[in-house]
């Protein structure tokens, strides 16, 4: 087994708005995943996904614990050797993609080879073909203007994978995408990952998305509820009429009709 990352009884607490307390946003959080593993990271408002993400993209500091990516712990960095670290080894695809305005698609993922100085031969040639494999091939010199929301996402999973990092790390990457795209996005990005053998994990509220994950990995309340490993408890949770159900309220979420996403199996 290669772990890709590791995270080891993380935590991190905030002072409470009155002062008089203390807010645990995340509470001894672990998990691991190996290289080719794509994993969702569901949970309801507020269970601590998103500040997770940011702890393990360097981004914020943990009260206490240990993120180690490709064998090295983030925790242990200064901030000057993180960066550099999460430059060569975190890539990010987020809901707002940032794609520069004034450059083209391709421009735009050869941006990131510029900021690590691997703009060479090798480098541009691996962003058209990742772009190219993303079925971008008509869209190179497209400004982000000219681009759908779909395509527009595939440009950033392009430039979050074009310095084969070790982790990839998607906040939300199809809340303002419609369904046939977002179901694209997701698809595209989990053949990737697995043909790259990188490591990603995927925040998401639409749990219909998690049908190309590995795992799904829940949070509650800022702990560790549960992990879903099969494809068979997979399945459950995106069509939950194939299996005993029980309310969603009881894991923390509301009843989302537009969905019909409404029952899990335990």
């Amino acid at each position: 087994m290669t772990l890709a990352l590791e995270a080891v009884q993380v935590t991190k607490e905030y002072p409470s708005p009155s002062g008089d307390g203390i807010i645990t946003a995340v509470d001894r959080m672990e998990m691991a995943l190996e290289r080719g593993e794509f994993v969702a990271l569901v949970g309801p408002s507020g269970s601590g996904k998103t500040t997770m993400l940011a702890m393990l993209a360097g981004l914020l500091a943990p009260n206490s614990g240990a993120i180690r990516i490709a064998g090295q712990d983030l925790t242990q960095m200064r901030e000057r050797e993180r960066t550099a670290f999460r430059r060569r080894e975190i890539g990010f695809t987020f809901q707002d993609n940032n794609l520069v305005p004034y450059l083209t698609a391709l421009e735009n993922v050869e941006y990131m080879l510029r900021l690590n100085g691997e703009y060479d031969r090798p480098g541009r040639e691996r962003a058209r073909e990742l772009l190219v494999r993303l079925g971008l091939e008509e869209r190179l010199k497209s400004l982000p203007r000219q681009l759908s929301g779909g395509q527009q996402q595939r440009v950033a999973i392009a430039r979050s994978l074009i310095n084969q990092p070790t982790l990839v790390l998607a906040d939300e990457p199809t809340a303002s995408l419609d369904t046939e795209r977002a179901f694209q996005v997701v698809e595209t990005m989990a053949q990737l990952v697995h043909a790259e053998n990188r490591a990603a994990i995927m925040v998401t509220h639409d749990l219909r998305m998690v049908e190309y994950c590995d795992r799904v990995i829940q949070m509650v309340d800022g702990r560790l509820e549960r992990v879903l490993s099969t494809r068979e408890d997979i399945t459950c949770l995106v069509n939950p009429a194939l299996c005993e159900r029980i309310p969603l309220a009881v894991l923390g979420y509301e009843e989302d009709e537009a969905l019909q996403v409404q029952y899990v199996e335990l």
